[in-house]
This record gives C-alpha cells, structure tokens and sequence, in this order.
C-alpha cells in the first residue's frame, strides 16, 4: 500500500513537471511566432517596397566621400543612377560614393512583375 502511494505521488510529480515545461515551451513558441510576425512586416512583409533611401551625410566637402544607404523589399533588382558602385537587392546595404558636386542619386527597384518604385537623394557638394 505504501508502495503504491509512493508510485502514484511519484507519478503525478513526473506529470506535474512535463505538463508545466510544455506550458512554458508553447508560451515561448507562440511569443517567438509574434516576434517574427513583427520583424517579417518590419522588413516589407510580402509588399514589394524601397523602405529607406538615404545619404549620410547629405552635405560632404569636394574630395570627400559619403555613404548611401538602401533598404528593399520583395525586389528582384536594383540600379543606383548615376551608377558608382554595384548594388542588389538588399534589406540593408550602403555604398561609398564621391561626388564632384553636387550629384541627384536614383534609386529604382523592380519585383519580378516588372513594377518598379523610384526614390531620389541629393549629396551637397561644398
């Protein structure tokens, strides 16, 4: 009888400890399917998008050089007019440029339909 007491107590600890970590483990699951969500539509989810087009800094002095940066989402190629340096599709990508004057930069991205979206930024040449 004792025996049987010890096994049953036992047995619903063993259960009690499988029954809170799965608790735990589909608390976690489920917090770390949001997170994701949350980054996926952070970084363009499933729309085809130029998320950030920027110089830093805007305004360089003759001689020196200056970084662009680009953020797309969903595109199957980009061009950066007037063409420096290589570029593609990226969610986070910069390249170094250095322009004579004062310069326009073009960024176009396309998605495999064949849609493309525009975005321009100026670099003040002193």
């Amino acid at each position: 009888m004792v025996l049987l007491i010890g096994a049953v107590y036992l047995g619903g600890v063993f259960y009690s400890r499988w029954h809170s970590n799965k608790v735990i483990e589909e608390r976690a699951a489920d917090t770390e399917r949001q997170h994701d969500g949350k980054v996926y539509q952070a970084m363009g989810g499933d729309r085809f998008d130029i998320l950030g087009f920027f110089a830093h800094p805007a305004i360089i002095n003759r001689g020196d050089s200056t970084s662009l940066c680009y953020s797309v989402s969903n595109a199957t190629k980009v061009t950066l007019e007037p063409q420096s340096n290589a570029v593609w599709p990226a969610f986070e990508r910069c390249v170094s440029v250095s322009p004579k004057k004062t310069t326009t930069y073009t960024l176009t991205a396309t998605d495999a339909n064949g849609n493309t979206k525009t975005k321009t930024v100026e670099v003040d040449v002193e």
